[in-house]
């Protein structure tokens, strides 16, 4: 297992991508340790053969045919007249806007690249600094795979058999909390700094949120469907892409055939490469199960401590390291078999245990070295 160990770090090291370093790593240890040849297919399958998966490509489409839509844009000009009166108006819109865009992706990478995007732009030429505006746009954006709907609580919810539907609405008040403590945040330097904000226009506001409303509706309509049981979380990212697709087309009438079709490809790559992770990481565990590697690593953790407290807190520290240097779905997929042991023997709430797993890999995201 060693061995295994050894040429994933040598690949990451050199900067050969995670799904092709987990891959190749899985590979060599199968060659190495005499297993049959057809576990690598096999397992890979396996991996990815999963109903709640189908809505990772869906909604990372929905989350891409609302950025080329301009739907993102109708948000945060709309979250712009709700709070740009507050000091450091834009910092609160660009907050305000990414939990809504949350409700309708549930992707961190479609938020910092399609709302992002304008939000620095606006922030910028309205005399915001670059760091600040950077930081607070990379900060906002991964509250998306925190509220719901989120893909990393898709892949926990496939993995550790965890009700998705519960998962996301479990992750309601934490992704609140991030959001109103990050606006608490953009007020305190606003007012240090002294950046600029609009007056308030009840006409201005209301023109448009009405002109908004289509956008808006998305999260609730998703949400709704949860709370009362109308539809499962992939039957959402289903209803997420035509719903996206009616309002750019037939609405604000801003999706063409070519954009359409790049909308597509864009989507297909991002599945894939996400997809494709999962897919290596289920060989990649397959082989520490075969191997005993993931009881091992239960053992010692648990051998730490009998404190609940001081086994999640080391569960933390270990996750926060991991996401500063891995994808989320990765981490996961490698991480779940040796954590679920361990949150079963501790008789911890899986939903809670998601959360905040998830939680902890978000702020990874945003961690120096890499702050993917």
């Amino acid at each position: 297992m060693g061995l295994i160990i050894v040429v994933f770090v040598l690949l990451l090291i050199l900067g050969v991508p995670i799904s092709i370093s987990i891959g190749a790593s899985a590979i060599a240890g199968c060659l190495y340790l005499g297993y049959d040849l057809v576990i690598i297919g096999q397992q890979m399958v396996n991996g990815i053969d999963s109903f709640l998966l189908i809505a990772i490509p869906l909604f990372i489409m929905a989350g891409n045919l609302m950025n080329a839509g301009k739907i993102t844009g109708k948000i945060f000009d709309t979250a712009k007249e709700l709070v740009g009166w507050i000091p450091g108006g834009l910092g609160h819109a660009n907050v305000v806007a990414s939990v809504v865009f949350a409700g309708m992706s549930g992707s961190a990478g479609a938020d910092a690249g399609g709302l992002g995007t304008i939000e620095m732009e606006a922030m910028t030429s309205n005399g915001y600094d670059k760091d600040f505006s950077g930081a607070i746009t990379a900060a906002s954006s991964v509250i998306g795979p925190i509220f719901p709907p989120s893909i990393p609580l898709v892949i926990y919810g496939s993995v550790a058999s965890v009700s998705v539907a519960k998962l996301f609405m479990g992750g309601i008040v934490p992704a609140l909390i991030m959001a109103i403590l990050l606006m608490v945040m953009v007020y305190i330097y606003a007012v240090k700094r002294k950046y600029e904000r609009t007056a308030f226009s009840a006409k201005r506001f209301f023109h448009q949120f009405i002109g908004s409303i289509p956008a808006l509706i998305t999260p609730l309509i998703i949400l709704s469907g949860f709370t009362l049981g109308w539809f499962t979380p992939t039957e959402a990212s289903s209803i997420a892409v035509v719903y996206s697709l009616l309002v750019a087309t037939f609405v604000y009438r801003s999706m063409d055939w070519k954009t359409f079709k790049k909308c597509l490809l864009d989507s297909a790559i991002s599945s894939a490469n996400t997809l494709f992770i999962i897919g290596t990481s289920t060989l990649f565990t397959q082989i520490m199960a075969l191997e005993g590697v993931s009881r091992q690593m239960s053992n010692a953790i648990l051998s730490v401590s009998s404190s609940k407290v001081v086994i999640l807190l080391l569960i933390n520290v270990l996750l926060l390291v991991l996401g500063m240097f891995m994808e989320p779905g990765a981490i996961l997929t490698l991480m779940l078999p040796v954590l679920i042991p361990i949150a079963t023997s501790l008789d911890l709430d899986m939903v809670h245990f998601g959360v905040m797993l998830v939680l902890n890999l978000m702020i990874g995201q945003v961690t120096p070295p890499f702050g993917v």
